[in-house]
């Protein structure tokens, strides 16, 4: 930043069970955070018809906590460094709780959208600081033990959330997918308090950088309800997400010349001057952004096609956290060893044959064919955060690792925000033209097709039934097509990060204790 900060307090890692204690805590706070971004999903049509109004309009449930958060997570650095991060951490984690309260307590929609935005904003600190004080708690050597932590929760926690919410909403009542964050927040404000509190980062006074704040909330939040609502409203077809499409572009353009001008930035566009942070941090945003939308097309083609409920879709995308859990601490444990390139190399390797393998599924793929990939795909993402949170922190003094966070943490949720809307409306585009494609193949000269309506006929099927059978086939056969195409795609996009992790130099010494310089 401009200003020059006071020294770091050095604080000495915790040891023994102070250090459990806090990983759990941590870990909590950082779970039910990202819980959150997802539990909704399924739980719409509950929500919506319980408060009378459209499942379009419940969507907003969704929007107006994504908006929030993803304009305050970047604001984290600013923050911190006028209120420090144990104190900030624990704001946002107490008001966290209480929006939730608010949230599942909200009379009508109008409420619910305000009081679920309020909680967005609340949490957008929680998750940059989870990562900060993490590191701060384990001596350098033992930097990617932290992170593989962390990174557990961040990625189990989306696939969770939906199976989760789905299980509440059917057997309880949807307030309760907001109810749940109470106790696990209380445990994990009691645990951070009584091991945190005295070990706050020093803080200054910065002066408030209002210009650049409102421009932030005004090219974010229309970049993120542009994400949101441009395939309902068919995209640059409506005149609203055209609007929103320029405001956004022009109000980035203002804020990078005002932030980059400014003596006292809200956010710290300095960091991306570091080769490893602009590196690591696009890498991460691009290959969470292409896994996220992958994670969301995957239950939408087996609920709508394939036969499956919300449940059983939910257990196809359960298993992804087994073998996550189990490489996760080795991975944390041996990259302060091993270039953490190396490590992110296969990590997109894997990725690339998981989403191949998903690219030859047929209509008749069965439970355990589907199922495998999804395992296997637990080896990627544990190789996946740890090494590029360690090139993308590795080499930054101790009071930039909350805006590195911050930024890092930005540029990857609103990249899932985009993997998401680019992955369904693409899945829809190529469904309607293989549609045609295969529609242009019934005719008298296609023996298969004259066969099919011949045995439909001699059941007693009507010609307009007939018809509606065969569409409803070549529907299916479409969407398959469709979601073959994404898969395709993915596994060669992930062939083609790999080049931008060697882009970031190797840290000498190890890159994993670097990464954790913002505990010593």
């Amino acid at each position: 930043m401009a200003t020059a900060a006071p020294a770091y307090v050095a604080h000495p890692p915790l040891e023994g069970a102070a250090r459990v204690w806090g990983t759990v805590a941590l870990s909590a706070a950082t779970f039910m955070n990202v819980l959150d971004s997802s539990i909704a999903n399924v739980s719409l049509p509950a929500i919506s018809g319980d408060l009378g109004v459209s499942t379009t309009q419940g969507t907003w449930v969704i929007t107006s906590f994504a908006v929030a958060n993803a304009i305050a997570v970047p604001l984290t650095g600013f923050m911190t460094q006028r209120f420090g991060q144990v104190r900030l951490f624990m704001a946002s984690v107490i008001l966290f709780m209480i929006s939730s309260l608010l949230c599942g307590l909200a009379p009508n929609m109008t409420t619910l959208i305000a009081f679920r935005a309020l909680q967005g904003f609340v949490a957008g600190p929680m998750i940059p600081l989870s990562q900060a004080l993490l590191l701060s708690s384990y001596p350098r050597a033992k930097a990617g033990l932290a992170m593989a932590m962390w990174s557990m929760t961040t990625l189990v926690a989306p696939v969770m959330g939906p199976l989760l919410g789905g299980w509440i909403t059917d057997n309880i009542s949807w307030p309760w997918i907001f109810y749940i964050n109470i106790p696990v927040g209380i445990v994990a404000a009691a645990i951070t308090w009584a091991l945190y509190h005295k070990r706050e980062s020093a803080t200054h006074k910065v002066p408030i950088d209002a210009i650049g704040l409102a421009l932030l909330v005004l090219w974010v939040g229309s970049l993120q309800l542009m994400l949101d609502k441009g395939k309902e409203l068919d995209w640059f077809h409506s005149a609203q997400i055209v609007t929103l499409a320029v405001v956004s572009v022009v109000g980035f353009a203002f804020f990078l010349v005002w932030e980059l001008t400014d003596k006292h930035p809200v956010v710290d566009l300095s960091l991306f001057k570091r080769r490893n942070f602009w590196s690591g941090a696009v890498a991460t945003a691009v290959a969470y952004g292409l896994f996220f939308g992958n994670v969301v097309l995957l239950p939408l083609w087996l609920q709508q096609w394939m036969g499956y409920t919300a449940t059983q879709a939910g257990m196809i995308m359960a298993p992804v956290g087994l073998l996550a859990i189990f490489f996760s601490p080795v991975v944390g444990l041996t990259v302060a060893k091993i270039d953490p390139r190396r490590y992110a190399t296969f990590s997109f390797l894997v990725f690339a044959l998981v989403l191949w393998m998903r690219s030859n599924f047929n209509t008749q793929a069965d439970f355990v064919t589907i199922i495998i990939p999804t395992i296997i795909q637990g080896i990627a993402m544990a190789f996946f955060f740890i090494p590029l949170v360690t090139i993308t922190l590795s080499g930054l003094t101790p009071d930039r690792i909350p805006a590195a966070s911050g930024l890092s943490n930005f540029l990857r949720i609103t990249a899932g925000a985009m993997g998401t809307s680019i992955t369904t409306t693409l899945w829809d585009n190529r469904a309607t033209l293989h549609h045609a494609q295969l529609a242009e193949t019934i005719n008298q000269g296609n023996n298969a097709a004259t066969s099919a309506m011949a045995g439909l006929n001699a059941n007693g099927f009507g010609t307009d039934q007939v018809m509606g059978q065969i569409n409803r086939l070549v529907d299916q056969q479409s969407y398959m097509l469709a979601t073959n195409d994404i898969f395709y795609a993915s596994a060669i996009l992930f062939l083609l990060l790999i080049p931008l992790v060697w882009l970031a130099r190797p840290q000498k010494g190890g890159a994993g204790g670097d990464a954790a310089a913002g505990a010593h």
